[in-house]
């Protein structure tokens, strides 16, 4: 780990300075605090704002970069204008990444800052991820990735330096959580971000719902399904899932998985 650190810091004392495309996500959060550590001033965080981005994660992040005190901005973004995005295809994650990578590389030039990472790690090279495509073409740097460093090495190292979400969930786009070519609006993603506030406040603490029209499917780690399983809670849920909009709801006995919706695209 020592000498992953060590490289870690080498690439970024490399870069200069640097404008970090900033989620508030565990993995960004140390990318953030060690190019404060390394570059400070010459370190800009930018978090992108938009109705795919639940606001209470825009809440913690602004919370953890004000702590590590970095300059943080806010930008508003709307991937819905694009039609190549709302349409949902199979590159839809390449049209965001296109679009706000670009956006953010012209910031960092106006800023006077020389590169724009973002904090991929070792592990994200698994799943289909048409977004890194965007990565490389823009020329953006992932020093976690670059310096080797794993989703297991990235948790053991927020938590050594007291980051706060060194042990926050997994999370994605509110958009993951649509089939490929289900139309994404600014309807039914708030629809999906309410249903997944009811999961949130009954403990659960990796899961998703996924929009398959009048049905919602719940992905809960197995080890917390009996939670949703429970018929009181059983009942509450389906209850409130119907006030937001799904007649039906189902528990995927599969559990939560990192990309399920990608399963699809694979023979």
């Amino acid at each position: 780990m020592n000498e992953k650190l060590k490289r870690l810091h080498e690439i970024l004392g490399e870069l200069e300075s640097v404008l970090v495309a900033y989620s508030g996500g565990t993995d960004s959060a140390l990318l953030l605090m060690m190019a404060r550590d390394v570059l400070h001033p010459r370190v800009l965080a930018v978090t992108a704002r938009s109705k795919t981005y639940p606001e209470r994660e825009l809440d913690e992040a602004r919370s953890i970069a004000e702590s590590l005190g970095v300059e943080h901005l806010v930008i508003d973004t709307d991937e819905l204008a694009d039609e190549r995005y709302a349409s949902n295809p199979p590159a839809r994650c390449y049209w965001c990444k296109r679009a706000l990578f670009g956006r953010l590389a012209a910031l960092a030039s106006e800023r006077g800052l020389r590169h724009l990472v973002e904090g991929s790690n070792l592990d994200d090279e698994g799943d289909y991820r048409p977004g890194e495509r965007a990565v490389r073409e823009l020329g953006v740097r992932s020093p976690l990735r670059e310096a080797g460093l794993s989703k297991a090495d990235v948790r053991e190292l927020a938590r050594k330096m007291g980051l706060p979400n060194w042990n926050r969930p997994a999370q994605a786009c509110l958009a993951s959580r649509f089939p490929y070519g289900t139309r994404i609006t600014a309807e039914r993603l708030e629809v999906v971000e309410r249903a997944e506030r009811v999961l949130a406040g009954l403990g659960l603490s990796q899961f998703r719902v996924r929009y398959h029209g009048e049905t919602a499917r719940i992905e809960a780690l197995p080890e917390e399904m009996h939670i949703v399983l429970e018929a009181e809670t059983a009942v509450e849920i389906a209850s409130k899932f119907r006030k937001i909009g799904f007649r039906y709801v189902a528990l995927d006995i599969r559990g939560y998985r990192m990309g399920s919706l990608n399963e699809a695209l694979r023979p």
